[in-house]
């Protein structure tokens, strides 16, 4: 019976294969070929006349006491373990020490899977060059590496579930660069076909519900950031992965504020916040006391909000991440105003203007001018306050940040009435009125399908 061709390598390497592992081990020809096969046959393979079935390697990896994966593609089952253990260690030290040093290991894993041939693993270690590459404010670099992952497990077929992490890693990247709506598009998307294909997946629900919940509040889509947190929370007692539990309690928190309710926001976070230092995650921890700030802030304690902020924003500067520390000073920078210490929190934004804008922190950097503008309204210089409202316009239209956009209108609406422009200023207040017309509604298509709870 003529042999089936094994898909795993071609017949001259697998030949070689079989005669190198004989030979190390002093087999004949017959004690590797019996019961099942003849010695004619072991040597037609070693010449790379046959290609081999999946049941002969079998037989065959039996006799030589080497695995069928070793067998069949050359590498050791041991490599592929060796190599996972190592991405979890880098993935530690991402979670507690410097991303640029994280990135170097991350970097030797994905050259040393490509070279193994190993996609899965080189797909882990992309991820992971990715979020270093977030969190030292990289974003067209981490968008590439995250781009890179997605294709390795595309094309290896993994499964919706499994690609999860990445496509809400893209989804991340691109809210940070100011694509708001295509960050929803990637969640949405993925999301619908988790429920509408069966894929229920509680973890990888959970991550993309939770991720999707930022993007909405900025858009003011809040409706989909409820329903999405509802879900989160909803799914949560069937996660296996505390860090990924906590993350869904920090989110969930700014929907929590939103609705008012300050005090379930405030327990959320300290849930988050405690499974964290359980686990020494420094940099998610890091962003527990930015919300914990920003709830402060919202709420008027406005002391303990900036000892919050200072405790994040030194953290995270502590861990050389750069975006994240320079946003997490636009909201320090509004805490130290509504405290009356204008000056220090004007010279903090100046500072940053050159460090965020409509590629790097859009949302953020329209903060920042707006405060700007303020502060020169305070101090009387309209002209300049004008600039600030106008710059900070462009940047949340361009991002489709539609939560912000009506107050700023009504700021520059104001400026524009008391300097005699009536006609901009309808205009202004008419642009306002536009975005709070519809509250929660966006552009976005359909609501993603539910799953069932």
């Amino acid at each position: 019976m003529p042999e089936e061709p094994a898909p795993h390598d071609d017949t001259e390497h697998v030949g070689r294969r079989v005669l190198r592992l004989r030979t190390e081990r002093g087999l004949t020809q017959r004690q590797v070929a019996e019961p099942a096969y003849t010695p004619a046959y072991i040597s037609t393979l070693e010449a790379g006349r046959v290609r081999p079935s999946e049941a002969a390697l079998r037989h065959i990896a039996e006799r030589l006491d080497v695995t069928y994966e070793e067998l069949a593609t050359g590498r050791s089952a041991h490599l592929a373990t060796d190599l996972r253990l190592r991405l979890t260690e880098a993935q530690r030290a991402l979670a507690t020490g410097a991303a640029s040093e994280a990135a170097v290991s991350y970097g030797e894993l994905s050259a040393e899977a490509e070279r193994l041939g190993l996609d899965a693993e080189r797909a882990a270690a992309e991820l992971g060059l990715g979020e270093c590459a977030l969190e030292m404010g990289e974003l067209p670099l981490a968008r590439a590496h995250f781009d890179t992952a997605d294709a390795l497990l595309t094309g290896a077929g993994a499964p919706l579930p499994q690609r999860a992490p990445v496509i809400r890693a893209r989804a991340v990247a691109h809210y940070l660069s100011g694509s708001l709506r295509y960050a929803c598009y990637l969640l949405e998307t993925a999301l619908d076909e988790l429920n509408t294909s069966g894929l229920h997946d509680p973890d990888a629900l959970v991550l993309l519900y939770t991720a999707s919940i930022a993007p909405y509040m900025d858009m003011g889509a809040h409706a989909r950031a409820a329903q999405a947190a509802e879900l989160a929370l909803a799914l949560a007692p069937r996660v296996g992965d505390p860090a990924l539990v906590a993350q869904m309690h920090r989110s969930v928190a700014r929907t929590l504020l939103a609705e008012g309710k300050v005090a379930q926001a405030d327990a959320s976070l300290a849930k988050a916040a405690e499974l964290y230092q359980q686990l020494q995650i420094r940099t998610e921890l890091a962003h527990c006391h930015w919300m914990r700030g920003y709830v402060h802030g919202q709420a008027g304690r406005l002391q303990d909000a900036e000892s919050e902020l200072r405790t994040a924003r030194d953290m995270l500067s502590a861990k050389r991440a750069a975006l994240y520390t320079q946003q997490v000073e636009v909201e320090l920078a509004d805490v130290l105003r509504r405290l009356g210490r204008t000056g220090e929190a004007e010279r903090m934004l100046r500072s940053l203007l050159g460090a965020i804008g409509p590629e790097r922190g859009a949302v953020h950097a329209a903060g920042a001018h707006r405060m700007l503008g303020l502060i020169a309204q305070e101090a009387g210089h309209g002209e300049r306050a004008e600039e600030h409202y106008v710059t900070a316009l462009s940047l949340l239209e361009r991002a489709g940040a539609a939560g912000d956009l009506a107050d700023l209108c009504r700021l520059l609406g104001d400026l524009y009435r008391r300097t005699g422009r009536i006609e901009a200023a309808l205009d202004t207040y008419r642009t306002g009125l536009g975005h709070r017309a519809a509250p929660g509604t966006t552009t976005l298509g359909p609501a993603p399908a539910r799953p069932p709870l």
